[in-house]
C-alpha cells in the first residue's frame, strides 16, 4: 500500500514505497478490539482510504457493493440497503449499521435509511463489513452481519475540505424526460460537502464539522406487472380486459380496493382504477445532513468525544409499501470514551417522520374521496348493464362501466388533485388518509473493559498471550403514541397520552489465548440478553485461528444469534386500507390469533364460491346458488395456526483461509465458507376474524356460519399480524477474493460470492424470501497515479437472476451487470483533485428487486479542494 499523507488527501502520495495492506492493516469490528486484518477470526471486508479514492462509485456507500459477500438493493437513489448471506429485504433489520460504533438506525423502523445519518465522503476513513452473525459481541440483531463506518479523527486529520459533485442521470429513461430526448433540469445531480477540522489546544482539544447537501432526481418505479392477473380467469377476462387489474407500482387497486359484483347473473371481481406511483410522489430527492464533534485527549490513547449528527431529507422509502418521505428528520447525540482499557459510549437518537405518507393509502383514499366504494360500484353496475343492453361485448362493457364510474375522478397534475393529495398527506389514519406521523427515540449505553489489560496494568501477572474482554449494554426505545401507527397498549396506561417504552439489556464475556508461539488463537464468547416481553437468551461464539506462518491463516468459528422484534413488528397499530396491521406481541394482538382464519384460505374459498356460482346454469335463485357454493367449498377455510412472537434464531458455522503471497505480500487471497440454520423467522400473516354486523367476533365452531360470514366483505375484520414462521431454513455459501498489487501502483482484484438456500423444512411460506442471487462477482482495477497525477478506477459487477418473494410481489429478478469507471487528476500545488466517473456507465437499466425502481447510469464530476 502506498505511504499516505493525511487521510483524504487530494494529491498523490509523497512516497511511492509500496507495502501491502494485508500485512500491517488492522480491523476492530471482528472482535471489538484491534487485531490484524489477516488474523481476524471471522470474515471481514474492508475499504481503506486508498480503496475509497480508487473506487469509481459516486460515494463510499455505493462502493460497498463491490465487496465480496455483500448484496446491496436499491429502493431509491439515496436509499440503499446492505445485506449479506441471504434473506434480503428493503428494510433489513437483520443487518446492523454503525458509525464509529454508534448505531444509526431510525428507531421506529429498526434499521437505517441508507446513509442519511451517516458520515460524508470527506470524513470517512474506512469501512469494515462483517458478513455473517455478529450478535454474540454486538447484540444489535446483527444476525446477518454489520457494517462499521470509521470516520477521521480531527487530531490526525486537520484542515478544510470542500467537495462538489455534479452529474446527471435518467439518460434515455422511458419514465421521465431526459437529456437524451429533449432535456430537463430535473435530471441534474448535485452533492456539496464541506469538512473542517482543527486542533485547538496543544494536542488536547480538537473539533470537526461536516455538512452535505444532496439534490437529485430519483429513480422511477413503474412496474406494470399485474399482481392479480387471474382475478377474473373464470370469466375469461385476462390481461388488459381484467377489471381487477393491479399493476405493481400502481396504488388504490389492491386487494382491499376490490369488490365482487354480480353482473348479468355472473360474478366479477372489480378493482378501483388506482394511480401510478409517479403521480403520487415527487421524485426530487433533497437531503441535508451535518455533524460536529469535539474531542478531548487526556493523554495518548485516552480520549473523550462528543458528536452531534442531524439530517433532514425527502426521499422514497420502502417496507411492505412504498412511502414518500417528506421533511423526515433524524438527530443523534453521542458521547464516547476511549482508553487502552475501557471503551464506553452513550447515545440518544430522535426521529420525526415529518410530512411523510404512504403511497398505497394515498392512492386508495384519493379514489374514495372522489367517490366512495359503494357509490362507485353502483355507478359501475348501472353503466355495465346499460352497455350490455346496448349490445357491447362483455370486455368492452367493463371498460365503458369504468369510464362512467370514473367520471369526475381527480386527475394527476390538476390543482384539485394536488390539493386533495396535500389534505390526505395530513390525515393520520390510513383508512381515510395517508400520513406517517411517528416520533420515536432510542437511548443506548454500553461499555466494555479489557480485563486482561487492566490486570496487567495493575501489576497482576497475566500472560500477554491471554485475553479477557467484558461488556454490557442497555437500550430503550421511546415512542410518542400517534393514535394510528403506535399506541401504548400496556394496562393502566393512557393509549394516546403515555409514551410507549421497549427495552433490552445484555452483556458478554470473551476469553481467549494464543498458543504454540502464537500459531494458534482460540476465543470463546458468551452473551446474554433480556428484552421486554421475552425470556433471557444466551448466545455463544467460539473461534479458532491457526497461523502456520505469519502470512497464512486458517479460521473456524461457530456462533448463534437472536433477533428480537423491532418496534414496528411488536407494536404496530396501523389502519391500512381497511386492514388492521398489528404487532405480534400478546399485549397488541390478544385474541386475534385464536379467532381468525388465514386470508389465503379465505381467498381460495371465495374464488371457489365465485367459480361455482358462475358455472351453475340451473334455474336456482342467486341466493340458492350462493348457499350451495358456500356449502361445497367451506372446507377450504383454515383456522389461523400461528401465535404470538418469539425471537428469530440462527446458528452459524464458518471457516476460512486468508494469506499474503509474494514479495511484500503483494497478493492477498481470502476464501470463506459458511452454513446457517434459521428458525422462527419474524414474518407477517394476513388473517380475518368473522364478525357480526356490529363488529362482534364470531367464535362459533359452526363452519357453515363462519363460511357464510366470511363470504361477504362486511363479515370480515381484516388483520395483518406479525408472527413467526414454522419453517426451519438452512442456507450455505462462500466467497473467494484475490487482490494483487502490481508494480507502479496498479491494484487489481477479483471476487466471487456464492449464496444458496439449502432447504426449508416444514415450510409454511411465511419465512422471508431468500431474495439473493446464487452467484455474483466483481472485477476491479485501478491506479492513483498512472502518469503525471492521472489515475483511474474500474469495477465490473455481474449478478445472477434470482427468485424474489416479498409482501408486495413475487417473481424473478433478472440478472444484470454494471460497469463503473472513473478517471482522476490531481493538482498537488493547488490542493485540487478532479474525478470524472460513472456508476453504470453503459446505462443498462436494471432493478435489484421486484417493485423497485429502474436504475440507470449516474454520470458525475467531483472536484475536491483540500487545505491541510
Amino acid at each position: 500500500m502506498a505511504t499516505l499523507r493525511a487521510a483524504g488527501q487530494t494529491g498523490p502520495p509523497a512516497d511511492t514505497t509500496r507495502q501491502n495492506v494485508g500485512l500491517t492493516e488492522v480491523v476492530v469490528s471482528a472482535s471489538r478490539v484491534e487485531e490484524s486484518f489477516l488474523r481476524s477470526p471471522v470474515t471481514v471486508e474492508k475499504l481503506n482510504p486508498r480503496a475509497l479514492r480508487l473506487t469509481p462509485a459516486p460515494s463510499f456507500f455505493d462502493a460497498i457493493e463491490h465487496l465480496k459477500g455483500v448484496q446491496v438493493i436499491t429502493p431509491s437513489l439515496a436509499f440503499k440497503v446492505i445485506n449479506a448471506r441471504g434473506f434480503a429485504n428493503t428494510t433489513n433489520v437483520r443487518f446492523a449499521q454503525l458509525v464509529d460504533g454508534v448505531d444509526n438506525q431510525a428507531p421506529h423502523i429498526g434499521a437505517p435509511i441508507g446513509n442519511v445519518l451517516g458520515p460524508s465522503d470527506l470524513d470517512i476513513n474506512a469501512v469494515e463489513i462483517v458478513p455473517g452473525t455478529a450478535s454474540a459481541l454486538y447484540g444489535l440483531n446483527a444476525i446477518n452481519g454489520l457494517a462499521n463506518f470509521r470516520t477521521k479523527n480531527p487530531f490526525n486529520s486537520e484542515g478544510l475540505s470542500v467537495r462538489q459533485q455534479t452529474g446527471l442521470n435518467h439518460l434515455n429513461d422511458p419514465n421521465v424526460k431526459t437529456f437524451g430526448s429533449g432535456g430537463s433540469a430535473e435530471n441534474l445531480y448535485s452533492e456539496t460537502s464541506l469538512r473542517y477540522a482543527k486542533v485547538l489546544w496543544a494536542d488536547k482539544l480538537a473539533f470537526k464539522i461536516n455538512g452535505t447537501y444532496l439534490r437529485a432526481s430519483d429513480w422511477v418505479a413503474n412496474d406494470q406487472t399485474d399482481l392479480f392477473a387471474q382475478g377474473n380467469a373464470t370469466t375469461g377476462l385476462l390481461g388488459a380486459d381484467n377489471p381487477a387489474r393491479d399493476p405493481t407500482n400502481s396504488y388504490g387497486n389492491e386487494s382491499s380496493d376490490r369488490s365482487t359484483l354480480t353482473l348479468g347473473g355472473r360474478q366479477y371481481v372489480v378493482a378501483r382504477t388506482g394511480y401510478l406511483e409517479r403521480d403520487l410522489v415527487d421524485y426530487t430527492i433533497r437531503s441535508l445532513r451535518a455533524d460536529g464533534a469535539l474531542h478531548y485527549r487526556f493523554r495518548p490513547g485516552t480520549e473523550l468525544a462528543y458528536t452531534y449528527r442531524v439530517a433532514g431529507f425527502d426521499n422514497v422509502y420502502q417496507r411492505s409499501n412504498r412511502f414518500g418521505l417528506r421533511d423526515y428528520r433524524l438527530q443523534q447525540h453521542a458521547l464516547t470514551l476511549t482508553t487502552p482499557v475501557v471503551q464506553a459510549r452513550a447515545y440518544f437518537t430522535r426521529e420525526n417522520t415529518g410530512q411523510s405518507y404512504n403511497l398505497r393509502s394515498m392512492g386508495e383514499n384519493l379514489e374514495r374521496s372522489f367517490k366512495p366504494d359503494a357509490r362507485w360500484n353502483a355507478d359501475y353496475t348501472g353503466a355495465w348493464n346499460a352497455a350490455v343492453a346496448a349490445g357491447q361485448p362483455i370486455a368492452q362493457a367493463h371498460a365503458s362501466a369504468r369510464t362512467a364510474a370514473d367520471a369526475g375522478r381527480l386527475q394527476p397534475g390538476t390543482e384539485a388533485f394536488n390539493q386533495r393529495l396535500s389534505e390526505l398527506q395530513g390525515i393520520n389514519n390510513w383508512d381515510v388518509g395517508a400520513a406517517l406521523r411517528v416520533r420515536a427515540s432510542l437511548l443506548h449505553g454500553e461499555a466494555q473493559v479489557n480485563v486482561a489489560e487492566a490486570l496487567r496494568r495493575r501489576g497482576t501477572r497475566v500472560p500477554a498471550q491471554f485475553d479477557l474482554l467484558a461488556g454490557a449494554d442497555h437500550r430503550t426505545y421511546i415512542v410518542v403514541p400517534d393514535g394510528n401507527y403506535f399506541i401504548n397498549p400496556e394496562p393502566g396506561q393512557d393509549p394516546l397520552a403515555d409514551n410507549l417504552t421497549y427495552s433490552k439489556t445484555g452483556g458478554f464475556l470473551q476469553a481467549g489465548g494464543r498458543f504454540f508461539t502464537e500459531k494458534l488463537r482460540l476465543t470463546a464468547t458468551v452473551r446474554v440478553d433480556k428484552n421486554d416481553y421475552f425470556d433471557v437468551k444466551f448466545n455463544p461464539r467460539f473461534t479458532a485461528v491457526l497461523s502456520p506462518t505469519q502470512r497464512q491463516n486458517f479460521r473456524l468459528s461457530y456462533q448463534s444469534g437472536y433477533r428480537f422484534a423491532s418496534l414496528f413488528e411488536g407494536f404496530s397499530n396501523v389502519n391500512s386500507g381497511q386492514v388492521k396491521r398489528i404487532g405480534g406481541l400478546r399485549v397488541m394482538s390478544d385474541g386475534v390469533f385464536e379467532n381468525s382464519y388465514l386470508r389465503t384460505s379465505i381467498d381460495a374459498f371465495n374464488t371457489a364460491v365465485t367459480a361455482a356460482i358462475n358455472a351453475n346454469t340451473s334455474a336456482q335463485t342467486a341466493t340458492e346458488k350462493r348457499q350451495q357454493a358456500i356449502a361445497q367449498n367451506q372446507s377450504r377455510l383454515v383456522k389461523n395456526p400461528y401465535t404470538y412472537l418469539n425471537p428469530e434464531y440462527i446458528r452459524s458455522v464458518e471457516m476460512g483461509y486468508k494469506a499474503a503471497f509474494g514479495p511484500g505480500g503483494r497478493l492477498v487471497a481470502d476464501v470463506d465458507f459458511y452454513y446457517n440454520s434459521y428458525r422462527d423467522f419474524i414474518a407477517q400473516v394476513e388473517a380475518y376474524v368473522p364478525v357480526t354486523a356490529t363488529g362482534t367476533p364470531i367464535t362459533t365452531a359452526d363452519l357453515n356460519t363462519v363460511a357464510t360470514t366470511l363470504n361477504a366483505r362486511a363479515g370480515q375484520a381484516r388483520y395483518r399480524l406479525w408472527t413467526n414462521s414454522r419453517s426451519q431454513v438452512r442456507n450455505y455459501g462462500g466467497t473467494a477474493g484475490l487482490r494483487y498489487e502490481l508494480a507502479s501502483g496498479y491494484l487489481a482484484g477479483a471476487n466471487a460470492t456464492y449464496t444458496r438456500l439449502a432447504r426449508t423444512e416444514s415450510g409454511d411460506g411465511l419465512e422471508d424470501g431468500f431474495n439473493t442471487p446464487r452467484w455474483a462477482y466483481n472485477l476491479s482495477a485501478g491506479n492513483e497515479n498512472v502518469y503525471q497525477h492521472f489515475g483511474f478506477g474500474l469495477n465490473y459487477r455481474w449478478q445472477q437472476g434470482y427468485y424474489s418473494q416479498t409482501f408486495l410481489v413475487n417473481g424473478t429478478v433478472p440478472a444484470y451487470h454494471t460497469l463503473d469507471a472513473q478517471v482522476s487528476y490531481a493538482v498537488p500545488k493547488a490542493d485540487l483533485r478532479f474525478k470524472l466517473g460513472a456508476n453504470n456507465v453503459l446505462n443498462n437499466y436494471y432493478t435489484t428487486y421486484l417493485g423497485g425502481p429502474s436504475v440507470g447510469g449516474l454520470y458525475y464530476l467531483a472536484v475536491t479542494y483540500q487545505v491541510l
